[in-house]
C-alpha cells in the first residue's frame, strides 16, 4: 500500500502531514501528487470528500518550497466557486506549510479591497480566490497574473452550475501559456470536457470514482410527502422535517439541512429555532463575516443544524455530520451526490434523508436514474397521526396549530345602550318589550328618525341605525331632506318679523 513516504514529497511537508495525522493518502491523491510533483498537468475526477483539496495543495508546497515571490505577481493561484470553499483551502495551505517559508493571501467577497491589497503588494506564493473578486483586483491594476507557474482550478463543475465559465476562460488568458494546470472536478459535463481540451496539454487523467457516485457508506432514504390542503403545504413539511430529526434520536450529533431557495433557508431555521432547535442558517446573501462564525460554530460543535443552500453542498469539509435532510429534492442530480457527500466523509458512516413531494417526482427519478439504483422510501414519522386544527394565516405565516376561532357574534341593536346623556327614542322601548317584530316598513321610517320631535332622540335614532361600517340600514334617507324645528321659533327670528311688520 503507498504511504505519503513513498510519493516524494518535500521533506517539510511530509513532516506536516505526518503531525496533522496523515499516514495513507487517498487514491486520488496517489494519483494525482506523483503526477504534479513531474511538472505535468493533472485531470482529477472524484467524488466529493475523497480528499481532491490535498491532492494539490502537497505538490504545490512541494514545487513552491523553492523560490521567491515578487510584488502582485502571485507564483500560484487556485480558484475556488464559492468563499467557504477557498478558504477551506487556505486552511490546507495553512497546515501543510507550517514548516515551510511561505506567503498566500485569500481573496474573496464581504473583505476589505485594501487589507487585501497590502497583502499582495507584499507578494505572496499563493494566491487563493474567488473568480469574480480576482479580475476585480486584476481590473483595477492592483495585481498581475503573469507570473503565475502553477494554476489550479477546484470544482469546475460547480464553476459551470454558477455561471463562471467565462470568467474562467479570462482568467486563463491572463495566465503564462508554460503555467502548469491542475483541474479537478467531480462530474464531466461537455462544457467541463471543452474547458480541458483548450487549457490542459497533455494531461494525466485520475478518475478513482465512477462520475456522480454517493458514497457506500451514507444510508440514503426518502420520505414521500403529501400535505392536507394546499394552503397547509409548507407549514406541514416543516412540521415532517422536525418529526424526521426528533426520530433519528440521539444518532443524530449534527446535521445540514438543504433548500433550494434562500429564502426558505431562513424559515425553515427560524422554525426550527422556534421549536427550541439549536440552528442557523448560511447562504449567499448573508454578510460574509456571520457566514464565517456560523460555519466555524458548526466545526466546532458548538452548533447543531446548519440550514443551508447549494453554498455548501461543495468543499464544506466537516469530517464528523452525521446526517443531511434535503428539505427540497436538488433540480440538478448532480446536486443530489455532492449534498449528501457531506456527510459519510472519510470512510464514516452517515444518513441522508430527503423529502418529496409529488411535484418532484421527476427530480427523484433523475437521481435514482444517475445513481443507478432506487433510493428506498421511508415511512413518515407522522403516519396515523390526526392532523390538528389551523388557522389558516397562521399556517402561511409559521408554525404550529392554533384553536379555530368562535364565530362572532354581532349584538342585538335593540339591547344596545344608548350613548350618554341621550335619551333613548321611542322606537328602542317598542323593541324591547314582548310584542310582534314591526314590519319591514316601519321599522326603515324609524331608523330614517325623520318624524322625532326630541333633538336628542332625532340624534339616536339617526346615530342608532348606522352599521359598524358607516351605512344606514333600511332605505337610505336624502341627503336634502329638510327636519323641522316643531313649534318653537327662535327670538331672532319673530324679532325681525315683528319689525318687519311694523315698517310695512
Amino acid at each position: 500500500m503507498t504511504k505519503f513516504s513513498d510519493l516524494n514529497l518535500n521533506p517539510k511537508v511530509l513532516k506536516a502531514v505526518e503531525e496533522a495525522g496523515y499516514e495513507t493518502p487517498t487514491p486520488i491523491q496517489a494519483g494525482a501528487v506523483p503526477a504534479a510533483l513531474e511538472g505535468r498537468d493533472v485531470l482529477g475526477i472524484a467524488q466529493t470528500g475523497t480528499g481532491k483539496t490535498a491532492g494539490f495543495t502537497l505538490p504545490m508546497l512541494s514545487l513552491l518550497a523553492r523560490g521567491r515571490a515578487r510584488a502582485r505577481m502571485p507564483r500560484s493561484l487556485v480558484l475556488c466557486p464559492t468563499r467557504e470553499l477557498a478558504a477551506q483551502v487556505a486552511e490546507n495551505f495553512d497546515t501543510y506549510s507550517k514548516h515551510l517559508k511561505l506567503t498566500k493571501a485569500l481573496l474573496i467577497g464581504g473583505v476589505s479591497f485594501k487589507e487585501q491589497d497590502k497583502i499582495i503588494d507584499k507578494g505572496v506564493d499563493v494566491l487563493i480566490a474567488t473568480p469574480g473578486r480576482l479580475l476585480d483586483h486584476f481590473e483595477r491594476g492592483k495585481l498581475l497574473l503573469t507570473g503565475v507557474q502553477i494554476m489550479v482550478v477546484d470544482e469546475a463543475d460547480r464553476m459551470l452550475d454558477m455561471g463562471f465559465i467565462p470568467d474562467i476562460e479570462r482568467i486563463f488568458s491572463l495566465t503564462p501559456f508554460t503555467r502548469q494546470t491542475l483541474f479537478f472536478s467531480a462530474t464531466m459535463p461537455p462544457e467541463i470536457e471543452r474547458l480541458t481540451n483548450t487549457f490542459l496539454q497533455a494531461p494525466e487523467r485520475i478518475e478513482v470514482a465512477r462520475q456522480a457516485t454517493a458514497s457506500e457508506t451514507i444510508e440514503q432514504g426518502v420520505v414521500m410527502f403529501k400535505p392536507s390542503r394546499r394552503d397547509r403545504a409548507d407549514s406541514e413539511k416543516r412540521k415532517l422535517l422536525r418529526a424526521l430529526i426528533d426520530a433519528e434520536g440521539e444518532a443524530l450529533t449534527n446535521a445540514i439541512i438543504f433548500c433550494n431557495r434562500k429564502v426558505d433557508v431562513d424559515v425553515v431555521a427560524k422554525s426550527l429555532k422556534k421549536y427550541g432547535y439549536d440552528a442557523a442558517a448560511i447562504h449567499g446573501d448573508l454578510d460574509q463575516s456571520q457566514r464565517t462564525r456560523t460555519l466555524d460554530g458548526f466545526r466546532a460543535g458548538d452548533l447543531k443544524i446548519l440550514v443551508a443552500s447549494d453554498v455548501a453542498a461543495r468543499g464544506l469539509d466537516v469530517p464528523s455530520v452525521s446526517h443531511v435532510f434535503n428539505f427540497d429534492v436538488p433540480g440538478h442530480a448532480e446536486d443530489y451526490v455532492h449534498r449528501i457527500g457531506r456527510t459519510g466523509r472519510a470512510g464514516r458512516a452517515g444518513k441522508a434523508i430527503t423529502l418529496c413531494s409529488s411535484r418532484d417526482e421527476k427530480q427523484l427519478a433523475d437521481i435514482e436514474a444517475l445513481l443507478q439504483k432506487e433510493i428506498p422510501r421511508l415511512d413518515s414519522p407522522l403516519k396515523g397521526a390526526e392532523p390538528k386544527p389551523k388557522d389558516t394565516a397562521a399556517a402561511e405565516k409559521g408554525e404550529g396549530e392554533t384553536k379555530p376561532r368562535a364565530p362572532r357574534k354581532r349584538p342585538s341593536r335593540a339591547k344596545t345602550k344608548p350613548k350618554t346623556g341621550a335619551t333613548q327614542a321611542p322606537e328602542a322601548d317598542t323593541a324591547q318589550a314582548p310584542e310582534p317584530a314591526q314590519a319591514p316598513a316601519e321599522k326603515a321610517e324609524a331608523g330614517d328618525g325623520a318624524t322625532s320631535r326630541t333633538d336628542t332622540g332625532t340624534e339616536k335614532a339617526k346615530g342608532g341605525t348606522r352599521s359598524r361600517r358607516g351605512g344606514k340600514k333600511g332605505k337610505p334617507a336624502s341627503d336634502n331632506n329638510v327636519v323641522g324645528m316643531g313649534d318653537h321659533l327662535p327670538n331672532f327670528l319673530a324679532k325681525s318679523l315683528d319689525e318687519r311688520r311694523a315698517t310695512g
